[in-house]
């Protein structure tokens, strides 16, 4: 875990951040900045740079991460409507913590492009 990973200082309880869910192996809290009525990041617990590096490494937490998030949905009431999962990887895909985190977004008509 480096020490500078802000999303490994979450997981470790060193930052606080208002915890929706938790998974064995998993993370699942509010982004500080929402994109949408519900913003929930998913994250797993472990350090992983990238979704990548994660299927690679891990491919069950994977499969986990997205299961938290199906079972984020549900308890936030957005399953029935409908909701977007996504993830940034890299610096051209805007990934902006260099720890692999799944965006659950929803709680309104989800447009593209984005805004």
């Amino acid at each position: 875990m480096p020490d500078d990973c802000l999303f490994c200082q979450i997981a470790g309880g060193g930052i606080p951040a208002t915890i929706v869910s938790e998974g064995t192996r998993t993370l699942a809290f509010r982004d500080v900045s929402p994109q949408a009525p519900t913003h929930v990041l998913v994250i797993p617990t472990d350090h992983h740079e990238t979704v990548a590096e994660l299927a690679a490494e891990a491919p069950d937490v994977l499969v986990e991460l997205h299961r938290q998030a199906a079972s984020v949905a549900e308890a936030e009431g957005i399953a029935d409507a409908g909701y977007r999962l996504v993830y940034n990887t890299g610096r051209d895909g805007q990934q902006s913590v260099q720890h692999v985190h799944l965006h659950l977004l929803g709680g309104r008509a989800m447009t593209w492009p984005p805004g």
